[in-house]
């Protein structure tokens, strides 16, 4: 039986999922969007303790603008036993932040959480690991085979002279990123965290508010398909919105980070394929 999906409404982005919980966050939206002080999301994580149910199903956060959201959420995952991390993203999201924690600089706090095995965040077209950005990726995590980048397109060769050449997995096509993936994965039976953020996908699927990567859908149901049944908890992010900032900083980090101003006349269509994507992410899920 399908668990109910929560809904953490902070940018009203996230379309009318069959039964879902509804939390009404947009007095958040401001303050944690894009990013935000480890102390802000500290109180934000201490809500969600208070007001989600233990038992529940995908949790769908609005734009990527929220994907350090996932952060808490991993952090609540209940019991005891040890799990990887399975992220889908066109970026690494382990960038230096020195402002907090922002959409970008997320992983690294969850691979150093004690139960967290490994983080895989498989989809990066992004130059971020590229040699132009090395020196801005957190690389702690990389070195101590915490994380594992799976990306295609990009020139990492940088990392091997580093020593870090086992954390980056550099393929020529999507295709053949995704059968590595799941190569490796098939011998696991290990629990799996999984966060989609759908900027991971080739913009034919659906439009983010993100520069996006390749994966194809059926990549994506491959990768899904190579953690089925072994999923204890999951997040989807990526959803496309407009919003203006009133804090300057937050408008000049968001500029400097390359986001493109959404067209107006065609967010509705773009939100109504982002929707359709959800609900078959849900199926697979």
């Amino acid at each position: 039986m399908m668990r109910q999906p929560i809904v953490l409404d902070v940018d009203g982005s996230v379309g009318p999922l069959a039964g879902r919980l509804v939390l009404p966050l947009r007095d958040w939206e401001e303050s944690i969007r894009f990013g935000c002080s480890l102390g802000r999301l500290r109180r934000f994580g201490t809500m969600l303790d208070e007001t989600m149910p233990q038992v529940h199903g995908t949790v769908f956060l609005g734009s990527g603008d929220f994907h350090h959201l996932t952060w808490p959420l991993v952090a609540r995952v209940r019991g005891s036993e040890r799990f990887q991390v399975v992220v889908l993203d066109n970026h690494p999201d382990n960038m230096r932040f020195p402002f907090g924690v922002h959409c970008g600089s997320w992983v690294r706090r969850v691979a150093m959480l004690p139960r967290v095995s490994h983080v895989h965040v498989i989809g990066i077209t992004s130059a971020d690991i590229g040699r132009g950005h090395a020196w801005e990726n957190y690389l702690g995590p990389l070195r101590a085979g915490k994380l594992t980048y799976w990306s295609t397109g990009v020139d990492t060769g940088w990392a091997a002279k580093v020593g870090l050449g086992h954390a980056f997995r550099s393929h020529a096509t999507s295709a053949e990123m995704v059968d590595a993936f799941v190569a490796m994965q098939a011998n696991s039976s290990e629990p799996v965290y999984l966060s989609i953020d759908k900027d991971a996908y080739a913009a034919d699927v659906a439009r983010t508010n993100w520069d996006q990567g390749t994966l194809s859908e059926a990549g994506g149901a491959a990768i899904l398909d190579a953690v089925r049944g072994r999923v204890v908890a999951s997040d989807v992010t990526g959803e496309i919105s407009r919003y203006r900032y009133t804090s300057w900083w937050k408008r000049r980090l968001s500029a400097m980070d390359g986001q493109e101003e959404i067209d107006a006349m065609r967010l509705a269509e773009w939100q109504a394929e982002q929707h359709a994507l959800n609900e078959r992410l849900l199926a697979l899920i």
